[in-house]
């Protein structure tokens, strides 16, 4: 039987569980795991991947010139949900199926943001620092009970995300192109992008990066917003144009800021990086050992339909 070769560029597929990784095997497949802990350069795909049958990808730019080097691939299978980094158009033109696994950190995301909301509008993180140092400073943090949160994007995470607004007691803007009765009924209130940022205490970001949301929260949509509000980003940092973040986390529009994402990783150091008022971690949002299995598999169950001549369950059509 064929041998398939599959490249896996995706930091976390098979680090933490191996079953998708077995799975591939036992259907005879030669499988190679990132070995560099970050995201694969243009050059190393092609490397890697010029004589792969399938690409599994994470935070990597997947660009022509690697596409069109990679002259046996079959299906580029993205480890997540996101595929802005893809070129699917390139992909499409020669025939390459594209995927990802949708829904399979949604509640691993939902779970950082609000965690995130909290550890800033309790001052949590300089609390346990300045405690853990022989310091006993006691400061009023903000309640989330019954303010109001501003939610951009409402697909799966951002559903979520309203779900654990709901149990916090908050009232619950949202806006998104697309409006579904299953949102409404978790008290959420559509409204236009302008009402949500002017009436939000806190306002959580879950849009995809598209050409519509490059910069769509920029020095214009800070002027909005209420001083003091707290903003966090967990979908992509491109849609947060970050001249206009530096200005807004000095001029007191806002009172902290937390993001997992960036323009490249490790990423380049941003002026706000420094601010006392912004928290970083490093793109773990969604990943927790639950949700690498399930992304993990989802990302297999497209790899291996396709490589055994079906069609896979989440593809991506369109450019």
């Amino acid at each position: 039987m064929k041998k398939w070769k599959v490249v896996s560029t995706a930091v976390t597929f098979g680090r933490f569980h191996k079953e998708p990784v077995k799975r591939l095997e036992e259907i005879g497949c030669e499988v190679m795991i990132n070995p560099f802990g970050r995201p694969f350069t243009t050059e190393e795909m092609i490397k890697y991947g010029k004589d792969a049958d399938a690409l599994i990808v994470g935070n990597d730019k997947v660009v022509k010139e690697a596409i069109d080097q990679c002259k046996k691939l079959k299906i580029i299978a993205k480890h997540g949900v996101g595929v802005d980094g893809i070129d699917i158009k390139a992909a499409h033109d020669r025939g390459i199926i594209v995927t990802n696994a949708p829904g399979t950190n949604c509640q691993e995301v939902a779970d950082c943001a609000m965690g995130f909301i909290l550890m800033l509008a309790r001052d949590y993180y300089r609390a346990v620092f300045e405690t853990k140092s022989g310091k006993w400073i006691k400061r009023p943090g903000i309640s989330l009970y019954q303010k109001t949160i501003g939610i951009l994007g409402l697909g799966n995470i951002g559903t979520a995300m309203a779900k654990r607004a709901a149990g916090f007691d908050m009232n619950i803007l949202g806006y998104d192109i697309k409006e579904r009765q299953e949102v409404r009924d978790l008290g959420v209130k559509y409204v236009s992008l302008e009402e949500l940022l002017s009436n939000s205490d806190f306002i959580t970001l879950h849009l995809p990066l598209n050409d519509g949301t490059r910069n769509l929260i920029d020095s214009e949509k800070f002027k909005m917003m209420k001083k003091g509000t707290i903003l966090v980003n967990t979908a992509r940092s491109q849609i947060v144009n970050s001249e206009a973040l530096y200005k807004a986390l000095q001029d007191g529009t806002l009172l902290g800021y937390a993001t997992d994402v960036y323009d490249s990783e490790p990423p380049v150091r941003q002026p706000f990086f420094d601010l006392p008022n912004v928290l970083l971690t490093p793109h773990e949002a969604g990943t927790t050992f639950d949700s690498n299995k399930r992304m993990g598999n989802t990302a297999v169950d497209n790899v291996i339909a396709v490589l055994t001549g079906k069609e896979p369950p989440f593809i991506i059509t369109g450019k």
